[in-house]
């Protein structure tokens, strides 16, 4: 008999429901010009090894989570100042650096680790909680899970993790299912993530017109953000002439170069967390980087 990833793991959520916090319920106001706030730390691979006496730079499980967490603070503190309303926490995107024991990722491919996969686990879900818990009182959160290739179940499961903890706030809600293209409104935008490894970057401006139509005809500007290759690349396309078509974005990685990409070369990537401010009226209207 077949057992999906979701049945193995019903029992888990069903254990962890119960024990979820009771979280204090925020009242917004509603605010002129408002905003809605982007954080995407992209690619963090926590459980990644890297040595600097090989690579120039040292990398584990401690220094990601880290990274992410003064990353996520300097993205707030460069926000401040305009009125926020809704914050998109984008999580996953080879979050975890491999996917179960074995130490390799979804596919099999062996990776250098630092520490255990369970302390991967443990630490990228108290990363997660802890940016969470200090998101919250600034802004309700839609947290949007992107499914990627290193840690493609394990990542999953993550997010179930997170989303059972969280169950008892109004002010969260969660994009968690396993489709590998998300898609989100905010006033005239249209905003879609995923990771990156899947659909060619010419076909994903008429897919996000397909899979989501009437988001698509009630929108003026239109942002995917992808991942998965660590460094910005920036796509423009048109749908007409003076009219907004479809900005496509891949972020810069926290992650420190490992042995392999250090031996093949690709190496002085700017290392960054990043956001995007989204006004309710004109699109987006700043990009936030906080170098690591």
């Amino acid at each position: 008999e077949i057992v999906t990833l979701q049945e193995q793991f019903e029992p888990i959520l069903k254990d962890l429901q119960s024990y979820s916090p009771k979280l204090k319920h925020f009242k917004r106001e509603i605010v002129n010009n408002p905003h809605c706030l982007i954080i995407d730390p992209a690619d963090i691979h926590v459980g990644k090894y890297s040595a600097a006496a090989e690579t120039g730079s040292s990398y584990n499980i401690e220094k990601a989570v880290r990274q992410v967490d003064e990353g996520i603070n300097g993205i707030l503190s460069k926000a401040y100042g305009h009125n926020v309303d809704k914050l998109i926490l984008v999580i996953g995107n080879d979050c975890l650096h491999t996917d179960g024991a074995t130490g390799a990722t979804s596919r099999g491919t062996r990776q250098d680790m630092s520490g255990m996969w369970w302390e991967a686990f443990i630490a990228a879900k108290e990363m997660y909680v802890k940016a969470i818990e200090l998101i919250l009182p600034f802004s309700d959160i839609e947290v949007v899970y992107n499914p990627s290739n290193h840690d493609y179940a394990a990542g999953f499961m993550l997010t179930q993790t997170l989303e059972a903890y969280f169950r008892n706030s109004k002010n969260i809600t969660f994009d968690s299912s396993i489709k590998h293209r998300k898609y989100t409104t905010y006033g005239n935008s249209m905003i879609g993530t995923s990771h990156g490894d899947g659909g060619k970057i010419d076909v994903l401006p008429l897919l996000m017109a397909q899979e989501e139509k009437h988001m698509w005809a009630d929108t003026t500007y239109r942002y995917l953000y992808l991942h998965h290759l660590h460094h910005m690349i920036l796509h423009k396309f048109l749908s007409g002439k003076d009219y907004p078509g479809v900005t496509i974005q891949h972020l810069r990685s926290p992650s420190a170069t490992d042995s392999w990409h250090a031996h093949a070369g690709y190496t002085g990537v700017p290392k960054a967390i990043e956001g995007f401010l989204h006004s309710f009226d004109m699109g987006q209207v700043a990009h936030l980087t906080h170098h690591v």
